[in-house]
């Protein structure tokens, strides 16, 4: 009689070792080049509007077609990852944005240029919530979350990295080596995917057919067991509700929790991608240097990078209210950005702060959304999070484009940046309060109850 194991106490039990690690590190490095290409046209605008006489304001467009591209890219790589495989729709992402990035070097047009970062923008959605289900799948339940946000990272870093490229590289060579670095690495790395790069075992678990390949990785994973080539391999029964499109994520008592998750998305991610898009042209106009927006810029991020690690730690422990604290320390510091006669060491100090409570935020949003759905559908509610959250990513750079337009002060303009924030507030503690009800606790779930 052949042996059965049980995949959640395969993944659960298992010991941190270089099987999470090397899927840490990898993780981390497509994030990395996927924060990188989300960045690397804000930090090259300043650049792009001297060279080409533009502007600034009619860059919006070109700001927000990655964010659109994110929109279709999320629940079509998110459906992709569902039906081939996580590590496939990945790599697949890491190929799409690194090609479409690299082909901006040789753009003459600001509508070619639109265009591209459409495409980027459909292999960057895709990258998301496959990242998400596959680190979700393949970490112990104890470290989940943590493993998560720590993977997540990798976009502010990479989002804060362009910062060096305008002090070191761009005085010299212009714009376009912003997108020659930008597609070049991912590319590299995509390969890298393909060797290195595990697949998740509770997918495989319903594909009999890479039998092969789950042993392979059940084995790396748990090296501690002896795992026999006749043994049988049980997945708890996942709630499934008939659904094909959306009615899985709304059954089952997810009717109120997806779209609050939804609405913390939407305002999170509005007010990250208005502040990573326009911060630095934003700066340079109100007399920084452009070394001095730069840098201004680039902390905004590296105090995301600082909020993910703090979510990190406290998201398994204390739950979603971690967020809704995030979401109110954000609040006040977008608005401080702006105020009128601020030395510059304010501004700076202001913007990690922002970082940190903007971008924590939206990794305890991302963290979410790879636990409250189970594995049949897991990607599929992940992408739609991320998707729908693409609107607001989308308005924030169109909205900024608007005000800055109407010649609107800087205080004024951050002011405005801080309202999605107090609705954020307000949802995430409404959140918090519909999970503590469902699932008796603050703790996040992976196996929703019906």
């Amino acid at each position: 009689m052949s042996e059965v194991i049980h995949v959640e106490q395969l993944v659960d039990e298992q010991k941190f070792g270089w099987f999470n690690i090397n899927l840490l590190i990898w993780s981390f490095l497509a994030m990395f080049c996927d924060g990188y290409d989300i960045a690397a046209l804000s930090f090259a605008a300043p650049e792009l509007v001297r060279s080409w006489g533009l502007e600034s304001a009619t860059l919006g467009p070109a700001f927000s077609a990655s964010l659109f591209g994110i929109l279709f890219g999320a629940p079509l790589l998110g459906f992709i990852g569902d039906r081939y495989g996580r590590k496939r729709a990945i790599i697949a992402g890491c190929f799409i944005y690194g090609l479409c990035t690299l082909a901006i070097v040789w753009t003459t047009s600001l509508n070619q240029i639109i265009f591209l970062r459409f495409c980027t923008g459909i292999g960057i959605g895709g990258l998301m919530p496959n990242t998400i289900a596959l680190n979700s799948e393949l970490s112990p339940k104890r470290l989940r979350a943590t493993l998560v946000v720590l993977m997540f990272t990798g976009i502010t870093l990479g989002s804060a990295s362009p910062g060096a490229i305008t002090t070191w590289l761009a005085p010299e060579y212009g714009w376009p080596v912003f997108f020659l670095i930008g597609g070049t690495i991912p590319l590299v790395v995509a390969v890298a995917l393909i060797f290195t790069l595990p697949e998740s075992v509770k997918f495989l678990v319903r594909h009999p057919e890479r039998r092969p390949e789950l042993l392979r990785i059940a084995r790396s994973m748990r090296w501690d067991l002896v795992i026999q080539e006749n043994a049988g391999f049980e997945l708890p029964e996942a709630p499934h509700y008939g659904g094909t499109g959306l009615r899985d994520i709304f059954s089952g008592g997810l009717a109120f929790i997806t779209p609050l998750l939804w609405l913390c998305f939407i305002t999170a991610l509005m007010v990250n991608y208005f502040l990573g898009s326009w911060m630095p042209l934003v700066f340079e106009e109100n007399g920084f240097s452009p070394d001095q927006a730069a840098l201004a810029s680039s902390i905004y991020h590296i105090g995301g990078a600082l909020g993910g690690v703090l979510i990190s730690v406290l998201i398994d422990r204390f739950g979603f209210v971690v967020v809704v604290a995030l979401f109110a320390l954000a609040c006040p510091m977008v608005a401080v950005i702006g105020l009128e006669n601020l030395s510059y060491e304010l501004v700076v100090a202001a913007s990690v702060l922002a970082g940190v409570g903007v971008l924590g935020a939206q990794f305890g949003n991302n963290a979410t959304a790879g636990l409250l759905y189970p594995t049949s559908f897991r990607a599929k509610g992940a992408g739609w999070a991320f998707a729908v959250g693409r609107f607001g990513a989308i308005l924030g750079p169109i909205v900024g484009g608007i005000l800055i337009g109407m010649k609107l002060s800087m205080q004024q303009l951050f002011l405005i940046g801080a309202v999605p924030l107090i609705i954020g507030t307000i949802t995430a503690a409404t959140l918090t309060r519909v999970c503590y009800k469902r699932f008796g606790g603050l703790q996040l779930d992976d196996k929703p109850k019906a």
